[in-house]
């Protein structure tokens, strides 16, 4: 209609085939047939003027998660707005600076579709998001955690936050022996020698007698190949020297202390039995 159409001149073009109407408000030029941008699309336009895919179905915009049973948009607006087969969430102070376009469709901006998906969405379906969003190189979790202190106030940033020191998170060394001993004693391991060199590389704990090594691992994202490479050549000499090698993360150790029992407590026992025999 700002284009001088009538709606004479709207139905013509919709009984000749020209248009399709796809939503109140809504056509589709020359077929009906949409494909999934298309559907996108047309759930932002029937939410009207302002309106944005949000959450699950921006993260599959973006190609970092995948959307659930429905399509979701945000409008910043308080009225409701009831859309079928669209789950619309009313954030009216919603500002500019987190809205963008993404290949001609409106859609929040990546971090703050991340903060979204960190209110809604466990652990592991935000960290497949975020390790995606790095592995595409559109934003790597050192720039996205300080891009945080912006939108300290919503609710899916403390879990996010979290998340990310979590993934980089890394002990002092006396904190982690201070830690880790103890583990090592509830599965009935004897003290173990630190800091020591074997096989030509320094290794965390070591057990002489029972030729048994574990390392521990501060993890970092973007370790470079020549590290990852050099983790691999340690983990081979150990084994070719006929031992038995445990990596866990500083992560592990410190937040899952029951996971590295469940896996230590066979390992110890094996190692000790076969040293016994």
């Amino acid at each position: 209609m700002a284009l001088g159409y009538s709606r004479g001149a709207i139905e013509h073009r919709m009984a000749t085939g020209r248009l399709y109407s796809v939503a109140r408000g809504v056509y589709a030029v020359g077929r009906s047939e949409l494909g999934l941008h298309g559907r996108w699309m047309v759930a932002v336009l029937s939410c009207g003027p302002g309106a944005m895919l949000s959450h699950g179905s921006a993260a599959a915009l973006w190609g970092i998660g995948k959307e659930w049973r429905e399509i979701e948009v945000t409008v910043r607006s308080a009225s409701p707005r009831r859309r079928a087969g669209v789950r619309v969430r009313r954030r009216p102070t919603l500002a500019d600076a987190h809205v963008t376009e993404w290949e001609g469709v409106p859609v929040t901006g990546l971090v703050q579709t991340l903060v979204d998906l960190a209110s809604v969405h466990q652990r592991p379906a935000v960290e497949r998001a975020v390790n995606e969003a790095d592995r595409l190189g559109r934003i790597d979790p050192p720039t996205l955690r300080r891009a945080l202190e912006i939108h300290r106030w919503e609710p899916g940033v403390r879990p996010l936050r979290t998340m990310l020191d979590r993934r980089t998170f890394r002990l002092s060394r006396s904190d982690l022996e201070g830690i880790f001993l103890p583990l090592c004693a509830d599965v009935g391991l004897p003290l173990p020698l630190t800091k020591q060199w074997v096989n030509g590389f320094e290794v965390d704990f070591f057990w002489p007698r029972l030729g048994f090594v574990i390392e521990t691992d501060g993890l970092r994202y973007h370790r470079t190949p020549a590290e990852q490479a050099r983790d691999r050549l340690r983990d081979q000499a150990h084994t070719a020297a006929g031992m038995t090698n445990l990596r866990f993360t500083h992560e592990q150790v410190r937040y899952e202390p029951e996971h590295v029992r469940t896996i230590l407590a066979p390992t110890a026992a094996r190692v000790m039995a076969a040293a016994a025999a």
